[in-house]
Formats: C-alpha cells, structure tokens, sequence
C-alpha cells in the first residue's frame, strides 16, 4: 500500500535537497543524486518509492513546460499582433510568463501565454479586438441564485435549502494499447460521499464493468473501483453514473456571536501544519501579520484573510504532483488556480487558530449550456456555529448586501458535487503505485501491475442532469 505521494524528507536529509534542485531546475544535479542514493542498498522501499517518484515529478514537469520562448512569444502575438520583443522581455523578467530554467534552458509553462492575460492588466488592454473577453463562471459574479439562497435562508432559518436532484455520469477512456492486450487495467472513479445538509440521497444507477466497488462512506476521498482486461487496439472504457441530491448552503454568521474554538481531538488536525502543502513558514507568518493586524474576532479574522488570498488572480495551474509545497507556491506565484488558493487560506486560517479543511469536485451551472468544470473549495470552523463552507476563488460577490457580498464565506451554492472531504488520502482498495493527481481526485486514477497510466495515457468526461422534481430523466 502506498500513499498518494511518498512522503517528503525533513529539512537537512539528501531528499530534501534533491527536492529544492528539481523546484530550481537543477534536474541533471538531482538526476545523478537519484541515482546515487537508488544505488545505495541501504535504501527501504519507501525511501527508493521517494525517490523514484521526484524522477517521475521531474518528467512530469517537463510535460507542463514544454514550450520555448518563440513558441510562447507567437502564441500572444496572435492576440498582441504588434508586440514587441521589448514587451514580451519585461513581462518575462516579471514574471508574469510562468517558465522554469530547466539546467539552464528557459522553458514556458503551457498555458504561460494564456494565463499572461489574466494576471497582467496591461497585457490584457493590449489585446487587439475582436478578443473575447475570457468566460467568467456563472456563479462568480452576483447571480439571482445567491440572492435566491439568501431570501429562502432567511424566511425559512434554514441552512440547506433550494435542493437539486441531479444525475451523474463519469467515464474514463484508457487509450487503445496503453497497456498491453489482456493485462488488467485498474480504475478509481470519483463518488460522492453523503455529507449533512450539503449532498445527500446518494444512488448508483449503472457501471461499465458491473458491479463497482465503492469505497465506505468513511473514504474523505471517495471512490468507485472498477477493473477490466484491455483489447488490443481498443480503449478500455470505465464509467459511473449516480444521483445525488444537492442544497445551496448559507450559515447567518453573526460576528460578535463568533469566539475563538476549543484544540479538541476532533478539530485538531485541523488547526496543524501538514506536510508538504501546509507548512506555517516564516514568510506565511510575516504576511499574515500584515493582513491580520491586531483583529481578535476568528470570523473577522477569517474574512481579512479570505479577502487577501481573493485578490490572488485566477490563473490555469500545473499539475499538482509537480508542486513540492503548494500553499507556498500560491503566495511566491502572484497567480492560483482554486485548489492552489484554497490550500493557501487553510494554511492561513490554521495559523491563526481558525480549524479548516479542504473539499473539491466539479461544478455545473443550468444557466450556461455546457458549462462544468473541477473546482476546489474548503471549510472553516466557527464556534458556536460549527463547520461553515468558505469557496475563496468565486470570492467576494459585488453587493453592498453583506450577506451576498461574503456569501462564499459561510455559504455555497447549489451547483457542485463534492468527492473529497480531505486531499491526499488513500484509496479504499489502494492503489499500488504513485497517482497522477496526488492532491484532489476530481478525473480519476488508472493503473495496471506495470505502472500508473499518467494523464496523456487516458481521457475523462463529466456529464450531468439536473432532473425534474419527480426524479425522472
């Protein structure tokens, strides 16, 4: 049985160093310490699983930045025609075209071009038109669904309401001979676990093999297990379908009823560090400082926090496996995509005392046809009220109302289905080797006895059904 990624080494372990080489682009100098230390018969399995697991990050790396400068350069010319090498240069030197100098060759994250338009004003007015605007969310701006979720909360003094029986389809299409004919191909499919008042009624429909093995409700990453021999020259296709009732939440926070939580058992781990992706650094301390002040109240607290790492922009990230720290990476960055920024605030919130967790699946709209995409949230616990929803990236609403205003600080909407009450957990059966996404679990994961199959070895689909209120089709 292995964890989702093996475990990082301490401050001052050979380990530890390989990981800063590969995150500077030393990746010859970490190659040959690899090799070094898999060559050494005092290695445990777990320590050479380590190992062979920043070999695979550093590959993985070179998948997300594959791009030179000319490549990127032309990919915002075709939106900037007149650009000039000066131009690209500065927002180079910026940092504001993600890239890493892998031993020594500058090479550009594959959606640096696209993302140099969401985090720079600048490069974003200079856009020549007819540039459509990027698509943003349907629930990210003020929508009649918030204020909707806000009227019923209010008349009824209900937390869940608005409720949406929805059905769920997930596939997952391994490629025609990515794993040789008649070998068993392995497969976690992402499953809903009934969360109080949030998502609830849970029912399989079908599966394809039959019979899926679905992990206990006690899985904070749920799972559907499936198996299947592949055919030569053909896909080997896995899918779930389910339904689920879903509520639009809304806790009415009142800030002077807040007061600073009880360190139980229970809220504990909560309230700790968690290696690698929460780490309460100096410079987190230094900043939180400066946003915090000398506030006492835990929700005021938390909404200057919130506010801070709102104003963080939203930019398409790399994959999370390649990321050695990934709250700290949001905070050096100057962009974050919602799981990046979600994990930074828990950081911070945890710092100041304030017990949060992580939740993620995928969000749908009913008004944008089409319209689905992964998503990553949290939650924050607040006494007396207990655990409230906290969704940083939607943010603030723009309403002089408080309660739309800070609606995802207390509240969600009733678009998205949860998989995951924590991140990096192990599967219920386990999977024997390392995953493609070591964080969330919002694609799904694959393997057979000769490896993990990556991302470029499979595809996956989301589909959704709001259905009527009789629960039919």
């Amino acid at each position: 049985m292995v964890l989702p990624v093996p475990g990082l080494a301490e401050a001052g372990d050979p380990l530890a160093a390989i990981v800063a080489d590969i995150d500077r682009g030393h990746f010859q100098q970490a190659e040959d310490a690899i090799a070094r230390a898999l060559a050494d018969g005092a290695a445990d399995d777990a320590r050479r699983q380590a190992l062979q697991f920043q070999r695979e990050r550093m590959r993985r790396i070179r998948l997300d930045f594959a791009l030179d400068a000319d490549a990127v350069r032309e990919r915002v010319r075709a939106q900037i025609p007149d650009l000039s090498d000066e131009e690209f240069q500065r927002w180079d030197r910026a940092g504001l075209i993600e890239r890493l100098d892998i031993d020594g060759r500058p090479l550009y994250f594959n959606r640096s071009a696209s993302n140099l338009f969401r985090i720079s004003p600048e490069a974003a007015a200079r856009r020549a038109p007819p540039v459509r605007p990027f698509a943003q969310g349907p629930y990210e701006a003020l929508h009649r669904h918030h204020r909707d979720v806000v009227q019923v909360s209010k008349a009824t003094a209900a937390s869940s309401v608005l409720p949406r029986r929805v059905r769920i389809t997930h596939t997952v299409s391994v490629k025609p001979d990515a794993v040789p004919a008649g070998e068993t191909i392995r497969a976690w499919l992402p499953y809903p676990r009934a969360i109080a008042g949030q998502q609830e009624a849970i029912a399989l429909v079908a599966s394809q093999p039959a019979r899926p093995q679905i992990a206990p409700e006690r899985a904070l990453q749920r799972t559907a297990y499936l198996e299947q021999p592949a055919l030569a020259g053909q896909p080997t296709t896995f899918s779930v379908t389910y339904e689920v009732t879903v509520h639009a939440r809304r806790v009415a926070i009142d800030p002077e009823r807040v007061e600073p939580v009880t360190a139980t058992p229970a809220l504990a781990p909560f309230l700790a560090e968690r290696s690698p992706h929460v780490v309460f650094s100096d410079d987190l301390r230094r900043f939180s400082e400066q946003v915090v002040g000398d506030e006492k109240n835990p929700y005021r607290i938390a909404q200057k926090l919130f506010a801070a790492v709102d104003r963080i922009p939203w930019a398409g990230a790399r994959e999370y496996s390649t990321i050695s720290n990934i709250s700290d990476y949001a905070f050096r960055a100057g962009h974050a995509d919602c799981g990046q920024q979600t994990l930074l605030l828990i950081t911070l919130l945890r710092m100041n005392g304030i017990p949060a967790r992580w939740q993620s699946g995928w969000a749908y709209s009913e008004d944008v046809e089409g319209h689905d995409t992964m998503h990553d949230w949290g939650a924050l616990y607040l006494a007396p009220y207990g655990w409230v929803p906290m969704d940083v990236t939607t943010g603030q609403l723009a309403s002089d109302d408080p309660a739309l205003r800070w609606f995802y600080l207390g509240g969600l909407d009733a678009y998205r289905v949860a998989f995951n009450d924590d991140y990096s957990r192990t599967f219920i059966p386990a999977k024997q080797h390392v995953r493609s996404e070591t964080v969330d679990l919002q694609r799904g994961e694959v393997e057979w006895r000769g490896g993990n199959l990556y991302f470029d070895q499979w595809d996956y689909q989301f589909e959704w059904t709001v259905l009527p209120r009789d629960g039919r089709g």
